[in-house]
């Protein structure tokens, strides 16, 4: 019976993503819930938004392009994690299916990219939340316009009023009149200001209505991103401690590998040909694992350096500025 030694332990299985169809599932309920309150109001809804149709159909547009925003972000999200726990679990695979917001951590997903050194894998997470949090953008974006317009319309409306208000004033004859004409002018001269209201009014209704749900969706969309970011952060780091594990750097490889072999040549008595082969085996691993070494010394000596010429400019700077008030004198 062959003694196959000890059997290599196989890597944990790492867990799949989260789908966003909690979030996805309370974007829908609150719109729906939003509907039933807009068909109740219908009238009065519809006779607010006649009272400056314009700009009511600009806010609405705003709204409307916002709730698409926030279910296409949604569904982004959940398109992404589809494609990562595929690949978690059947590995590299052929598929038509490009991701775009795990597109820089796509190799490592795939298990093309073996090792990170944490330089490289925090600008890969910088990469991902960037894109990740660019949809978030215009989405807040258009809340804020909602208020803006119905802080527009809302003026708009209140100019509107001042202007008709002293276009009455000035049309109005006290001296000779009757009191029953005088009224009947006042109250015609007032439909104008009320009409001025309305429009301050409904545009300001439909402003703040409308940044009240895209605010909800921009809450939604920011707890299903957060969530996102941080379990593919965590799966990432999985990948690659997982993958640190099964196969360490080369120089310590090869120097393990080289002191094994030389323990078995010099356990069993071999021809001394074999035992100088595996010192030269050894003395290579330890020759590569020297120069990595160096490199990282190399690496750590240019950045004391540069923290260094930093400091003596910052010095120099702080010098410059204590000796001017000096010459001033």
């Amino acid at each position: 019976m062959v003694d196959s030694g000890p059997a290599t332990p196989l890597p944990a299985p790492v867990a799949p993503l989260s789908r966003p169809g909690t979030f996805f599932g309370r974007v829908i309920v609150f719109l729906i819930l939003c509907g039933i309150a807009v068909a109740f109001l219908q009238e009065r809804i519809v006779a607010a938004f006649l009272a400056n149709p314009v700009l009511n159909a600009v806010i609405v547009t705003a709204l409307v392009a916002g709730i698409v925003l926030a279910l296409h972000a949604l569904w982004q999200i959940g398109r992404e994690v589809r494609w990562a726990n595929s690949k978690l679990r059947s590995g590299p695979s052929s598929s038509r299916l490009k991701p775009y917001l795990l597109g820089p951590l796509e190799g490592a997903f795939t298990g093309a990219v073996k090792s990170l050194t944490p330089l490289n894998q925090r600008a890969l997470l910088d990469s991902f939340e960037a894109r990740l949090y660019e949809g978030r953008e215009i989405l807040r974006y258009l809340a804020g316009l909602l208020v803006f317009l119905g802080l527009l319309g809302t003026f708009w409306g209140l100019l509107e009023t001042v202007r008709s208000i002293g276009g009455v004033i000035g049309t109005m004859h006290t001296s000779g009149g009757e009191s029953g004409a005088l009224f009947e002018d006042l109250k015609s001269g007032l439909a104008a200001p009320l009409a001025g209201m309305g429009i301050s009014f409904s545009s300001s209704l439909f402003g703040l209505a409308g940044s009240l749900v895209l605010g909800f969706l921009d809450l939604q969309v920011g707890r299903a991103h957060a969530r996102f970011a941080t379990e593919v952060e965590d799966r990432l780091s999985q990948r690659v401690s997982l993958a640190a594990e099964g196969g360490e750097l080369p120089a310590l490889q090869g120097v393990f590998t080289a002191l094994s072999e030389l323990k078995e040549l010099v356990g069993a008595d071999h021809s001394s040909r074999a035992t100088t082969q595996a010192m030269a085996n050894l003395a290579e691993g330890i020759q590569a694992l020297v120069k990595h070494m160096r490199s990282e010394q190399q690496m750590i000596r240019d950045w004391v350096e540069a923290q260094a010429l930093r400091e003596r400019k910052v010095e120099r700077l702080l010098d410059r500025l204590a000796s001017e008030p000096v010459r001033r004198e």
